[in-house]
């Protein structure tokens, strides 16, 4: 089963939005490097100052030079180009579909905020996957996902998993690993993780549904993560 899973999680509509457009190499209308800019600018305001309401006018002013209300628009907002969510919906199976619901939203700078969390969580992502592809043979067995749940409302772990991987997984196992991943993610960007009401990385949720193969509906899984987040935050 998990290697059914593997393939699953390597080939996720989210993960593909991702490295198409990140996959651009060209100099010239790379879309990503544009949403980049704008990505790094919100999540740098956040860190600088959480309290303050984002606004597009500010996200602008932060990507400057390169910021303006055209370029904004084009990467947030219901006629950007490129969205997350537009994928989602494309894709059209009903997992897919009611993940981009729980993502499709009226505030363009919460839009950009949800792509933004996938932009920072995805190195977090790209090391959970290669653990749970090759996991060492010595570390002992995994924690159950209840008993990382349990111990999510401390964010002291360090950015790197602290979970141990045994070379069999089963479901349980690896959505603990996912849980302990996106925790990690959310110490290191506090901020961030916390903006729009503690959603989690889309492609962290639906990850999670893969694992669980059609067993967790793509709204709870969300909402899971979500209160791994902000009860951890509290806590901390």
């Amino acid at each position: 089963m998990s290697s059914m899973i593997m393939q699953g999680l390597r080939h996720t509509v989210t993960g593909d939005w991702h490295t198409r457009l990140s996959g651009n190499t060209s100099p010239r209308r790379n879309h990503w490097q544009t949403k980049v800019t704008y990505f790094r600018a919100a999540d740098e305001l956040l860190a600088a100052l959480p309290a303050t309401p984002l606004s597009w006018k500010s996200i602008v002013a932060a990507a400057r030079p390169y910021g303006c209300r055209s370029t904004f628009y084009e990467v947030a907002g219901s006629h950007a180009r490129h969205r997350m969510v537009d994928d989602l919906i494309a894709d059209g199976r009903p997992d897919s579909v009611q993940l981009a619901w729980c993502y499709l939203r009226t505030d363009p700078v919460e839009q950009l905020l949800d792509e933004t969390k996938v932009w920072s969580y995805w190195p977090y992502r790209q090391q959970l996957l290669a653990r749970l592809q090759s996991p060492s043979p010595s570390q002992s067995p995994s924690r159950s996902l209840s008993q990382s749940q349990s111990q999510s409302r401390s964010l002291s772990m360090s950015p790197s998993l602290s979970l141990s991987l045994s070379p069999s997984l089963t479901p349980e196992q690896m959505a603990a690993a996912l849980t302990e991943s996106v925790l990690a993610w959310a110490r290191q960007n506090e901020a961030l993780a916390a903006s729009v009401n503690h959603s989690p990385p889309a492609c962290a949720v639906e990850d999670l549904t893969v694992i669980h193969q059609g067993r967790l509906a793509a709204v709870r899984a969300g909402a899971q993560l979500c209160d791994v987040l902000s009860s951890a935050m509290v806590a901390n």
